[in-house]
């Protein structure tokens, strides 16, 4: 089918507050899509200028100066092509979240956000004004409206426009990854499709921000709600749509679709990618990695060699008078497979200064809490050293699951810079790493097959202290993603006395998580910015 106009959808990865580089970014893609793909129309993400989200920088007066700048430039540099872009823009003293359309120079049509996202990981009415009039304009005879990332999520906007005669809609937006988006995005713009009858082109951010992935994936669905073209995941996209006329209807002509991958894979590319941007964008020389022996330092490891290469990569194991052959065996396996540096400084020597070094008012016989933590601790501060000497951020290594029930030590194995893990329960890092396994190569069997222990007392293993993670994520995925109570849970067919002791370990420990690293988000509910809870509190 003859196309009448064609976009393209500039999938690009932008970093916050970098304003010269994002616009030069924004300029070549749209000279690209201009010359090569000979595109009338470019769409660029939400809040492209600036980078998303830029949080307090918008409380700034410098932000919008050098916005204004970029944006002239933009238009002084841009011909002969449509040019959809997303930035912050500050009229009468309000702030709005707000999409530009450039044509030769001139900015013939602006739109702001009327529907402003305050959950979860975003605070837009922090800093924005909602937006109160809908945007319609005509591109090469096709009536388009334009909308941005949460407009979508409500019908309202779309009945506007579709009341103002629009043929199409093009969303901008700043959507970023959970282990559910994929699937209930396209949810959502199939049923706003079939509500108005419209086609809707949604061009999504990319790249990793601290704690949020935004995943690309951009989208084109037809009038009937169907998908007929996908950008690619966790990549930079330039993605060329063809619409054609049917009936006097604009209808994108359909294209081979990327396909939407296992909700494993998509996490683990939202892992790399979130540890790649977090190291570049930050401009971190490379990495140290505390390995142990167990499945998340090996986890971590292979993430972090696929994020950034072997070069960039260190390892240190730290073994203490508990740590086991296997242990040793499994941790300087995975380094020779991956290819990394290799070092192993027996903690013992500190360790024992450590406890001749106590006051002698002290028992002699310490509780086993405190032997346990002191050792997690003798590690911290090597990991630290390191990272001082060698100028390498720490990566730790701790999961979600012991993130939850506190099961990790406060400078100890919760040092470093960056948690990968963080928003990962134990089962899934087992599936993570399964996974990985079936690329290549990188984990060694026994890490995944062993029983978890930390190795600070004799025996040891984590089904001392905590019932099997099978059975804990489950439990606290109820609790902390869906908010369920505790009568809720026990009546889904877990035990009453296990169900409190979790709710209570959860409750007990915020003070530890708010001093954690900060971590990818993954699930629909992760530490941090999303799930906020007072440390003091007497809530029952």
């Amino acid at each position: 089918m003859k196309s009448n106009l064609r976009i393209s959808a500039a999938q690009i990865n932008t970093t916050v507050g970098d304003i010269k580089d994002n616009t030069a970014k924004i300029i070549a893609s749209a000279i690209y899509a201009r010359d090569k793909q000979k595109s009338d129309v470019v769409v660029f993400p939400e809040m492209a200028l600036t980078g998303y989200p830029p949080e307090d920088l918008l409380l700034r007066q410098e932000l919008y100066k050098q916005t204004q700048t970029a944006l002239n430039q933009i238009r002084t540099e841009i011909k002969n092509i449509y040019l959809i872009l997303g930035l912050p823009t500050k009229e009468k003293n309000q702030c709005f979240n707000t999409a530009v359309v450039i044509y030769n120079g001139k900015i013939i049509a602006k739109y702001h956000k009327q529907i402003l996202p305050n959950h979860g990981v975003f605070d837009e009415k922090r800093y924005f004004t909602a937006g109160t009039k809908t945007c319609a304009i005509k591109i090469k005879g096709i009536k388009t409206a334009i909308t941005i990332c949460e407009d979508l999520w409500s019908k309202e906007p779309v009945i506007a426009a579709k009341k103002m005669r629009a043929e199409l809609i093009i969303s901008i937006n700043a959507s970023p990854f959970d282990i559910q988006k994929p699937m209930l995005r396209e949810q959502i713009l199939s049923r706003r499709t079939k509500e108005s009858g419209l086609p809707i082109i949604y061009v999504n951010s990319v790249g990793g921000q601290d704690e949020l992935v935004f995943d690309g994936g951009s989208l084109v669905v037809n009038a009937k709600g169907k998908i007929t073209q996908r950008a690619l995941f966790f990549s930079e996209d330039l993605m060329a749509i063809d619409i054609a006329l049917a009936n006097k209807k604009p209808n994108p002509n359909p294209k081979t679709l990327t396909p939407l991958n296992s909700h494993v894979e998509l996490v683990y590319q939202a892992l790399v990618l979130g540890v790649r941007d977090y190291i570049e964008k930050n401009n971190f020389k490379g990495v140290i990695i505390g390995v142990s022996g167990g499945i998340d330092s090996a986890l971590t490891l292979a993430i972090a060699v696929d994020a950034l290469g072997k070069d960039r990569v260190e390892t240190l194991y730290l073994p203490s008078r508990y740590s086991s052959d296997v242990s040793t065996k499994i941790t300087k396996e995975q380094a020779k497979i991956l290819g990394v540096k290799y070092s192993s400084i027996s903690i013992e020597p500190i360790f024992k200064s450590f406890l001749n070094g106590l006051p002698k008012t002290w028992p002699r016989k310490l509780k086993n809490t405190t032997t346990q933590n002191l050792q997690a601790r003798c590690r911290g501060t090597m990991l630290m050293g390191f990272s001082n000497e060698k100028g390498s951020i720490v990566l730790s290594t701790g999961n979600k699951s012991e993130m939850a029930v506190g099961y990790a030590t406060l400078y100890g194995d919760m040092v470093g810079g960056f948690c990968v893990l963080k928003d990962v329960p134990k089962t899934l890092v087992y599936k993570l790493a399964q996974y990985r396994n079936k690329i290549s190569s990188a984990i060694p069997k026994l890490a995944i097959t062993r029983a978890p222990t930390a190795e600070l007392a004799k025996n040891q293993k984590d089904s001392d202290d905590l019932p099997p993670y099978s059975v804990l994520d489950k439990i606290l995925e109820k609790y902390i993603e869906l908010n369920q109570p505790l009568d809720k849970i026990v009546a889904a067919g877990f035990k009453k006395d296990i169900v409190a002791k979790i709710i209570r370990m959860v409750n007990h420990n915020e003070y530890k998580r708010r001093q954690a690293p900060p971590g990818i988000k993954i699930t629909t509910r992760a530490f941090g910015r999303e799930r906020r809870y007072p440390i003091t509190s007497k809530f029952e």
